[in-house]
C-alpha cells in the first residue's frame, strides 16, 4: 500500500518543483515571493518521502538540504516584508 503513496508523492513533488522553476524561468513568479518558496518546500518534503521509501539517500539528503534552504528564505521574505524598511539598508 505505502509504494502507490510513495511514487504518487515522487511524481507531485518533481511536478511541484518542476512547475516553480518553470514559472520563475518565465518570469510568471518571483524568485523571492513566497509562493515560489512554499513550492520548493513542498516538493522537497514529497520528494524525500519518495527517496527514503526507495532508500536513495543521497537524493534525499539533497531534498533535505533543499527544504532547509526554502524554509530560510520563506523566512528571509517574511522578515522582509514584516520590517520593508530594513529591505532598503
Amino acid at each position: 500500500m505505502m509504494k502507490p503513496i510513495a511514487d504518487l508523492l515522487g511524481w507531485a513533488g518533481a511536478l511541484i518543483l518542476l512547475s516553480a522553476y518553470g514559472a520563475v524561468s518565465f518570469r510568471r513568479i518571483r524568485p523571492e515571493s513566497g509562493l515560489y518558496q512554499f513550492c520548493n518546500g513542498l516538493g522537497g518534503i514529497f520528494l524525500v518521502v519518495n527517496t527514503v521509501y526507495y532508500h536513495a539517500y543521497p537524493s534525499a539528503f539533497v531534498n533535505v538540504v533543499w527544504i532547509a534552504i526554502a524554509l530560510a528564505a520563506r523566512a528571509r521574505v517574511k522578515a522582509r516584508s514584516a520590517y520593508p524598511q530594513a529591505a532598503d539598508n
